[in-house]
């Protein structure tokens, strides 16, 4: 229950949720769980926030604050309204008009050189590194200088311009402009990856291109989103690095990454229907704890991955079950870290925590990677001991009468998701009679669970 609620909510389960959870019989209660949790909000934000890393949502000297939270608000709209992923794509590919009435034409504001969006287009939507062959062919795969610069020919002609609104960007097709080859200085034409030259006279290359990537002729685009959604829930991709699909990196699994794929399009896109399979699939709700022998393979899902909680998800655990509120830029007291529009909003637990700066499309940049400056922030840091008197639940429970193992329980049942044992009840209850001051004692054994590796992680 606590797996299934973090993955797809970024919140722990309630007590509540937690006890009935365990308390039902129903051998069903799984796949009824997941659905619950399919249907709330949070499982939208996620994938909101998950995208507005890769598409680098955040306001620049390029892009206003007010584009960018637009922007920003136009993709929950999307994902909240079960819009598939392919038709999201095809909006951002082919957004015409101004950045403020149309967000989705920020798409071609946060990145203005043709090169390098010619790159994020093929990084985000296919998996696929081109940058090694701007200069020379690419050394670890297919691709040569031909493919690199026929590609970014599909982005030649797009025109910009100011508005009347000096914070505002008109997005257009501009009807003309092309690509040189940087040997010889030959006009290229457009070319799709791994396919054939494109016939773009008289047409937006953009429609002409989003049709492509989209369309099953491209043998990338279904793949690299089912695999970001599969490295989501079990964190390790089929190919990994997720946005690393080349010869010299195959996939682990090339039957399974097959197979998703073709549910992702028998689906028609819809994201929630493949999470419902991988939730419910044996593999995604094996145990952490490896078989003798399979110890050491991170690669074959023979047992389920210990995770660290991403940073805006820790974030809000922290923050619900302290029950404080938290106030970022745009959005009013008590929002949760990952509703931040903005990536240029964050704050120092964020940061120390590996939110993306969402400064490239590359899905590394988003980290969960332990540092020296987690661990003190944790140990000496006001975020976890802060929201703990600022909450006051401790105070509110011994007004209620709870007695020192009552609140010790509900600590470990909120945090963790499970009964304390007698064990470390006994060892616990030691320690407060040893304090000086039991209420004291009793905030140590709080911010000690949420310092605590089986708080920090999903297992």
């Amino acid at each position: 229950v606590r797996r299934a609620t973090i993955d797809i909510t970024g919140l722990v389960p309630t007590e509540q949720e937690s006890a009935a959870f365990v308390a039902n019989t129903d051998p069903n209660k799984r796949a009824a769980l997941i659905e619950s949790l399919l249907g709330r909000k949070e499982f939208s934000e996620i994938w909101a926030m998950k995208w507005a890393d890769l598409l680098m949502i955040k306001s620049t000297p390029q892009v206003s604050y007010k584009a960018a939270y637009l922007y920003y608000n136009w993709l929950i709209n999307k994902i909240a309204s079960n819009t598939p992923i392919d038709q999201i794509v095809r909006d951002l590919l082919m957004a015409t008009g101004g950045t403020f009435q149309n967000p989705a034409t920020n798409f071609y504001q946060v990145e203005n050189d043709r090169l390098k969006l010619a790159e994020n287009v093929a990084q985000v939507f296919m998996g696929i590194r081109t940058q090694c062959a701007q200069c020379h062919n690419h050394p670890f795969d297919r691709w040569t200088m031909d493919d690199y610069y026929g590609f970014a020919a599909f982005f030649s002609q797009v025109g910009r311009k100011q508005s009347e609104d000096y914070r505002q960007t008109l997005v257009f097709n501009g009807g003309g402009g092309e690509v040189n080859h940087p040997v010889g200085g030959a006009v290229v034409k457009p070319k799709f990856l791994g396919g054939g030259p494109a016939t773009t006279d008289g047409k937006d290359r953009r429609v002409v291109l989003a049709d492509w990537i989209t369309s099953t002729q491209n043998p990338y685009f279904a793949k690299s989103i089912a695999n970001r959604i599969w490295d989501h829930f079990t964190g390790v991709g089929i190919v990994n690095p997720v946005d690393d699909f080349r010869a010299s990196n195959p996939a682990s699994n090339p039957e399974l990454l097959e197979m998703l794929a073709q549910k992702l399009v028998e689906y028609k896109y819809d994201i929630k229907q493949l999470v419902r399979d991988i939730c419910n699939s044996k593999t995604y709700q094996r145990t952490t704890s490896p078989v003798p022998g399979n110890e050491d393979d991170t690669r074959n899902y023979s047992h389920a991955t210990v995770r660290r909680i991403p940073a805006e998800n820790l974030l809000d655990c922290i923050s619900q079950v302290t029950e404080t509120k938290d106030k970022f830029r745009g959005l009013p007291i008590g929002a949760r870290a990952v509703q931040i529009a903005d990536g240029a909003t964050s704050n120092y637990f964020l940061n120390t925590f590996g939110r993306s700066a969402r400064t490239t499309v590359c899905a590394a940049e988003a980290t969960t990677d332990p540092s020296l400056s987690q661990a003190l922030h944790l140990i000496n840091g006001g975020t976890v001991s802060g929201k703990i008197n600022q909450g006051q639940l401790l105070q509110q429970w011994k007004k209620e009468g709870l007695a020192p193992e009552a609140i010790i329980g509900r600590i470990y049942l909120r945090c963790l998701s499970r009964k304390v044992t007698e064990a470390e009840r006994a060892r616990l209850m030691q320690m407060i009679a040893e304090s000086a001051n039991p209420d004291q004692g009793l905030h140590d054994v709080f911010w000690a669970v949420l310092n605590s590796r089986e708080f920090i992680f999903n297992h």
